[in-house]
C-alpha cells in the first residue's frame, strides 16, 4: 500500500488591529468588471464610520456568497428563522465621505 503525500498545513495570521473583530449594521457595495468593493460601516444615529472595507474578484465573491448561504441555512435550522432587519429609513440614504 503507497501513502499519499500529505499537503503541508497553511498558516495564517491575523493582524493585530483585526483580532478584535468590528461591529458593523450597514455595508455599501459597488463594482467594476474586474472586482467587487464592500464597505462595512457602523451607524449610530446621524454618525457612522467604515470599519473595514474589502475588494475581491467576482469568481471568490460568489463563494463568499455561496459560503453565507451555507452557513445562514445551518443557523436557522439549529436557532430559527432570521427576521430580516428593516432597511434604512425612505429618503435617507447612506453615504461614505473621504474624511
Amino acid at each position: 500500500m503507497t501513502q499519499q503525500p500529505v499537503a503541508p498545513q497553511q498558516e495564517i495570521k491575523i493582524a493585530d488591529p483585526i483580532a478584535g473583530g468590528e461591529y458593523a449594521n450597514a455595508m455599501q457595495v459597488s463594482h467594476t468588471k474586474e472586482e467587487f468593493i464592500m464597505m462595512f460601516a457602523n451607524i449610530i444615529g446621524n454618525n457612522g464610520r467604515v470599519v473595514s472595507k474589502v475588494i475581491t474578484s467576482p469568481g471568490h465573491l460568489k463563494r463568499i456568497i455561496a459560503a453565507l448561504q451555507d452557513n445562514l441555512k445551518k443557523y436557522e435550522e439549529r436557532f430559527g428563522t432570521i427576521t430580516e432587519a428593516a432597511a434604512p429609513s425612505a429618503g435617507k440614504e447612506i453615504g461614505f465621505s473621504g474624511e
